[in-house]
């Protein structure tokens, strides 16, 4: 959560109204404002709409300053449909942008106490938000992931004292005999599922290499977990790689025929998107897709 407060003036504020301040969702050169008509971002009380300074326009939209204050913005967010919601708006109203101009996609919840306050902040990164939307300008941002194929399923291996085990012989070295083989069952899975990650590790790289070939940028973000991913297979491979949109033919065929030759893993392919992992240079940080 970001939340830009430069200034101690108050909220902006009309006559009969509650105050607001101005959440900004991305920044762009010139955006036409009929993009963003139905779009309804984070507060159906007040249009999404665009703000000019200089040669940079913010898309922003007034919200309760209430509703918005750092506290209150906090404790929505804990409950987990609504931060869905807010992330998804949130998302919404950039992509709207991006759909027609070149977008600098900012974090989520990037408050300011009002217009002026907007403006004097697109001043001061005037340069840089020049240079990135020159590296976006007909590029779109691409996510891949490569998981491991599920394993085959593979019995447990069954102690020398199970139910499942013969009876266990009198002799000791016979008893010695058992619990080695038992032991034994036990390495030789560990090797093939050490043998399996390692597979699926190095099919990512070359996923990787062949993708980056295609992009002027990538990066890598963190795997998810098995929260995320289920049990049955692993993610060792989130990236992000901003591309051409000409090159979105090549990008699918190549993948295509990864998935024919990497048999250990799973290939996913998720976007276009705003430039969302690079808003922040050519390694980016961004401000996170929803994906």
């Amino acid at each position: 959560m970001t939340s830009e407060r430069h200034s101690e003036r108050p909220p902006e504020q009309t006559p009969g109204q509650l105050p607001t301040v101005t959440y900004a969702f991305a920044v762009c050169g010139r955006c036409d404002p009929g993009a963003l008509v139905g779009v309804p971002g984070l507060d159906g009380a007040a249009p999404v709409r665009t703000l000019a300074a200089g040669p940079l326009t913010a898309v922003v939209q007034d919200v309760s300053a209430v509703d918005f204050a750092e506290d209150a913005l906090r404790q929505r967010l804990t409950d987990r449909e609504e931060l869905e919601r807010c992330a998804r708006a949130h998302h919404e109203v950039i992509m709207a942008a991006s759909a027609v101009t070149p977008t600098v996609p900012l974090p989520f919840a990037t408050l300011y106490l009002g217009d002026a306050r907007v403006r004097a902040a697109l001043r001061e990164r005037e340069e840089s938000f020049l240079s990135a939307l020159g590296r976006f300008t007909g590029r779109v941002e691409w996510g891949v992931k490569v998981y491991t194929a599920p394993a085959p399923p593979a019995s447990s291996p069954s102690s020398p004292s199970s139910p499942s085990s013969p009876s266990s012989p009198s002799s000791p070295s016979a008893a010695a005999g058992s619990g080695r083989a038992y032991l034994d069952r036990v390495r030789s899975r560990h090797q093939v599922r050490e043998q399996h990650q390692n597979e699926a590790l190095q099919a990512a790289e070359r996923v990787d290499a062949v993708v980056r070939g295609l992009a002027v940028a990538a990066r890598r973000l963190r795997p998810h977990g098995a929260e995320v991913t289920g049990a049955h297979r692993t993610h060792v491979l989130n990236a992000a790689y901003l591309i051409d949109s000409a090159r979105e033919g090549a990008l699918r065929a190549a993948l295509e025929a990864l998935r024919q030759e990497e048999t250990a893993v799973q290939i996913e392919l998720s976007g276009p998107w705003a430039p969302y992992s690079f808003a922040d240079g050519p390694g980016g940080s961004g401000g996170g897709v929803p994906r």
